[in-house]
């Protein structure tokens, strides 16, 4: 008996410690958003090509949520997500539309330029000790030439309709591409959370003194960060080609505050050194509920990245004054006449 209500008391401490969660704020808000929504369309929301339509556009904004993530937990910033989706994309449309490649070999051929991208991104950071901000803006501006350059001002539609039938493709009328983003979200959480490497990654933004005493390089982790955060968006890339009737110029060109937007919404220190990868998840539905509400009410869009922008804002700045907080009531005052 008494074995059964200690199991009580800790689960209950367990809920009460999640509640004080911005984990456990964000879903809240995902649950009422939706009902709102569902109240407004007249409950038309929670039908089955809604839904769908809803997760499907919903991949993009986890997985590049997902990637700044890994970019920030490290103190690192990738102003590039946008501009290497983009390039990714329209590299993957043209290489099976122009040049007749197969769709197995041109997702392949994204994936790994956009890995490499970031791989070469973190290279030159380690090796110029230019603050990444520079690096990554540098590069988001040569792969916009390089996107331009591919497509110019056309739209490349005519690839792989087997890509195209993935990318609609919803079993239950769950997108495949859904499915996608969240196994990535998955498999990143065990990554991060099980492994030795995601246990560097996260020492190394935490405190870099102490992780290289304790023989860990900083400079391999920003390296192996900005790698995966490539790697990320690549994914995001291809599964943005499946779902879009055709790749322009204009891909990626909205997902750079989306990027910033899920991971520090969902509770991921700007400093370095931590992860929320549900949060994540959970800001990014946030955004698309905030979205769908655009849609439903036909409201400007600029209004959208207004309010997202503003969240941000607050949410950043709300974080800085409960470090500050925390720092004043941690810090010993100090004694009359000094120390004997």
């Amino acid at each position: 008996m008494s074995t059964m209500l200690d199991q009580q008391g800790r689960a209950a401490a367990v809920l009460r410690r999640f509640s004080r969660t911005t984990t456990a704020m964000l879903l809240v808000v995902v649950v009422a958003g939706a009902v709102a929504l569902e109240v407004a369309s007249s409950g038309s929301f929670f039908e089955g090509s809604s839904v769908r339509v809803f997760l499907q556009y919903l991949a993009t904004p986890i997985l590049i949520g997902l990637a700044q993530m890994v970019a920030l937990c490290v103190g690192q910033l990738n102003l590039a997500v946008g501009a290497l989706g983009g390039f990714t994309a329209c590299l993957t449309g043209v290489l099976m539309a122009d040049h007749g490649v197969p769709a197995v070999v041109a997702v392949v051929a994204g994936l790994v330029t956009a890995t490499a991208v970031g791989l070469v991104t973190g290279l030159a950071i380690v090796a110029t000790r230019i603050n990444g901000f520079i690096v990554t803006l540098a590069t988001m501006t040569i792969l916009l030439g390089a996107q331009y350059r591919l497509v110019g001002t056309r739209t490349v539609d005519g690839y792989s309709a087997t890509l195209h039938d993935l990318g609609s493709a919803a079993p239950l009328d769950i997108p495949l591409v859904f499915v996608t983003a969240i196994g990535a979200a998955v498999l990143l959480g065990a990554v991060m959370y099980r492994t030795v490497a995601g246990r560097r990654l996260l020492a190394a933004g935490g405190n870099p003194l102490a992780a290289r005493l304790s023989g860990i390089s900083t400079d391999r982790q920003i390296v192996a960060a900005h790698t995966l955060s490539g790697l990320l968006v690549g994914v995001a890339a291809v599964t943005a080609t499946a779902s879009l009737p055709g790749v322009n110029r204009s891909v990626g060109g909205d997902w750079l505050l989306p990027s910033f937007a899920a991971p520090i919404i969902g509770g991921v220190a700007l400093t370095g050194g931590s992860i929320a990868v549900f949060g994540t998840v959970l800001a990014a539905f946030v955004t698309r509920l905030i979205d769908a509400a655009r849609a439903q009410f036909s409201l400007d869009p600029s209004w959208v990245n207004l309010l997202i922008g503003l969240v941000v804002l607050g949410t950043v700045a709300g974080g800085h004054l409960h470090q500050t907080r925390l720092a004043r009531t941690t810090t010993p005052s100090p004694q009359p006449g000094g120390a004997r």
